[in-house]
């Protein structure tokens, strides 16, 4: 969260207030979407603090989401982290998450109760992964307090098994991710902590200079509070964990304020690499020393801060190739009177703030983001931009400013150029909609090739916004299996070619602040009918080749047995 002198910046260049038509028009037709939440069977309502007053900070921060497919169907579930109020908090009463199986119908059924997900407590967020290769994706989920790792049983059940895997913690975690950072075939995990404080008996509002936003009275920090200390806990294969943060090198020299994460291979040396979101203070890129070690080089990189030297906000982070050059590229969301940064990577381990050159700046000025992925939202090849917004603070409803609590979600589809165009006012009425937006989870959860949104709101019912695609697109989606590699097959890349033009897209689940996606690697095929070459590269080492592969299906990429059509 983005302290208010950033304001000042923005005084200097009004000019970025004002859309022009370039910005709402785009090449290509953008994709529809539709609210179907309620239509779905979704009734979950996210408890974060009271409604209408925020007196602590993590009231306003709100919670995440996981699409991941627990019962090995084919189609993707939902979970809904759930957060509390302090009163329930203070009496050990809090709510718990919620589960809700896919039906295959475009509807959900909430099944927590028999899942055995009645853990409750103050959710932040979760992350998704097959920590123990038996085939079944486990659920990590973040708190105010202690963490819980819940292991799949493959019966439709869960198991806590915190204590016994040695990864509870007791800090204000915020979004954790799981990466194979030592390529042993285990999925090791990370955890962001983000303010050292006592959630029992928080700085009250007003109690310090920092407990204010432009003049008025308001949630403190988190400049001013104490930066809690991320874990990384490496997986020892027998159902356990060992913290390995000051062996590893991944030590913070100062602990600062972390709100999210993301493995990638960023420096294309065929091994995980880890990006840190820091709140108001310098982004962290561990660069992996391939025996089990890391370099810090945020700063070397250009990550630490923007192209002016500022330190931003650091809400959600997303990691992929956005211009087809075979580089992953950076993208970062931020607070008001700021403005989220694209980072393009020029290779050599050196990354430049092109956020001016996209033309999407403007847009930008006057939202708080959170959950966002580069992802081919209308399949014509170019990953293009989502994020979900909302303000922090409620006094906004009355006061007046320019800055407002609900806020649309921002969609900027990719020219093709290095540019963007601002395509929110014309995908559709229900992506228009002001919310107060916190977590985005990214799926193709009806099955039908393209990417649909779930979106938690604070202190409201979530959004299911269903992607109506775009009529003559073609696509391809591949699930990964992994057999020496990671089960999941995270940190694998897939390389596809298409009438010479090259797609890049690297397995994870853990994009965003808080949330996690569905892994399977989703490409837009524009006019094409078939994917000339499909190159997939694994953790373990082993690479695949493919030709010729039809458009349109669901494939599974199994690193044993090969290609395979799923459906």
């Amino acid at each position: 969260m983005k302290p208010c002198s950033l304001l000042l910046i923005g005084l200097f260049i009004p000019g970025f207030l004002t859309l022009s038509a370039t910005d709402v028009l785009s090449q290509d037709a953008p994709p529809q979407f539709t609210n179907i939440a309620q239509k779905a069977g979704i009734d979950f309502v996210n408890v974060s603090g009271g409604k209408t007053e925020k007196r602590y900070l993590f009231e306003a921060k709100g919670a995440g989401l996981s699409f991941f497919d627990y019962d090995n169907d084919g189609w993707m579930d939902l979970l809904f982290v759930q957060g509390s109020t302090m009163e329930r908090f203070l009496e050990d009463d809090n709510p718990h998450s919620a589960l809700y199986r896919n039906n295959k119908d475009g509807t959900f059924t909430d099944v927590t109760g028999e899942a055995g997900l009645v853990h409750g407590g103050w959710g932040m967020g979760v992350t998704s992964g097959d920590y123990n290769n038996d085939g079944f994706v486990d659920l990590y989920v973040t708190q105010l307090e202690a963490n819980v790792l819940y292991k799949n049983n493959g019966d439709g059940t869960f198991t806590d098994v915190t204590n016994q895997a040695g990864v509870g913690g007791s800090s204000w975690s915020s979004s954790a991710a799981f990466g194979d950072y030592d390529a042993d075939g285990y999925l090791d995990l990370y955890v962001c902590n983000y303010i050292a404080l006592d959630p029992r008996n928080p700085p009250q509002p007003g109690s310090a200079p920092f407990c204010n936003y432009r003049g008025k009275l308001g949630i403190c920090g988190p400049l001013g509070l104490t930066g809690a200390a991320n874990v990384l806990y490496h997986n020892d294969g027998d159902g356990t964990f060992s913290d390995v943060t000051l062996v590893s090198g991944t030590r913070e020299p100062v602990p600062y304020f972390s709100l999210g994460a993301v493995w990638s291979d960023i420096d294309n040396d065929h091994d995980l690499d880890l990006l840190v979101g820091n709140d108001s203070t310098p982004n962290f890129l561990f660069v992996n020393q391939g025996n089990g070690k890391f370099e810090e080089k945020g700063f070397l990189s250009g990550l630490a801060a923007s192209g002016d030297g500022g330190f931003q906000a650091s809400m959600g982070i997303d990691i992929a190739d956005y211009n087809n050059d075979g580089l992953m590229d950076v993208f970062f969301t931020h607070f008001a009177n700021d403005y989220s940064t694209l980072y393009r990577n020029r290779g050599n381990l050196l990354f430049e703030d092109v956020t001016n050159e996209t033309q999407f700046l403007q847009a930008e000025w006057l939202l708080v983001s959170w959950g966002t992925r580069l992802v081919d939202l209308n399949h014509d090849g170019w990953k293009d931009i989502f994020h979900t917004n909302g303000h922090v603070y409620p006094f906004l409803l009355t006061i007046g400013w320019a800055e407002q609590y609900p806020q649309t979600s921002s969609l900027y589809l990719n020219r093709k150029d290095g540019t963007f165009d601002n395509a929110t006012p014309k995908a559709g009425r229900d992506i228009q909609e002001p919310t107060v937006s916190r977590g985005a989870a990214f799926a193709d959860f009806d099955n039908d090739g393209d990417i649909d949104i779930a979106i938690t709101n604070l202190n409201d019912r979530p959004q299911l916004l269903k992607n109506e695609g775009v009529a003559g697109k073609h696509w391809i989606m591949f699930r990964t299996r992994g057999r020496v590699s990671n089960r999941d097959g995270l940190g694998a890349r897939i390389t596809i070619n298409t009438g010479g033009l090259e797609q890049l897209w690297e397995i994870k689940r853990t994009v965003g602040i808080y949330s996690s996606s569905d892994p399977r690697a989703h490409f837009g095929l524009d006019n094409a009918t078939q994917v000339d070459s499909v190159e997939i590269r694994w953790p373990a080492g082993k690479v695949q080749r493919y030709e010729n592969v039809p458009a349109d299906l669901h494939y599974v990429l199994d690193e044993e047995e090969g290609l395979r059509k799923e459906f």
